[in-house]
């Protein structure tokens, strides 16, 4: 995805894991658009995220699913909150294994009905295959069964 925006000009962000950020490679990171995600303190991100938009830093903010690299049964819902407390759309991006196709979706804003919303999503994915197919995690969070 970060080649996508950067082939378009797009200023972006981009969360990654905090060991990414660890020693020679964290000025890189944090160069390339990378943000540290504490996955012990994940509320931490989507604070400074909206805060950043709240500051009136202008970028494009790239966030991956999670569950690429082992067995989970839903998305994390960062992306939602951030999306929602900034009011910044979302565009749904993708590389398809199954077409060999990478790109850009639709770009939306969420209504903050999260059924809806996620179908929605649901829907531009349905078609698409990640690089490990089987460890695809269908997009669905956890708020979807739990609204409080």
């Amino acid at each position: 995805m970060l080649a996508i925006t950067w082939s378009l000009g797009i200023d972006v962000r981009w969360l990654g894991k905090k060991s990414l950020f660890r020693g020679w490679r964290g000025p890189i990171m944090r160069a390339l658009g990378g943000i540290a995600v504490d996955r012990s303190d994940p509320g931490r991100v989507v604070a400074e995220v909206v805060e950043r938009v709240r500051a009136g830093e202008i970028f494009s903010l790239v966030v991956t699913p999670d569950g690429t690299r082992g067995a989970h049964t839903h998305w994390k819902s960062g992306f939602y909150r951030i999306a929602l407390e900034t009011e910044m759309p979302v565009t749904l991006g993708f590389v398809d294994r199954t077409t060999m196709t990478t790109g850009l979706g639709p770009t939306f804003a969420l209504t903050g009905d999260i059924p809806s919303d996620m179908d929605r999503i649901r829907s531009f994915y349905a078609d698409k295959a990640g690089f490990h197919p089987d460890l695809r995690v269908e997009p669905r969070l956890r708020e979807e069964a739990d609204p409080g």
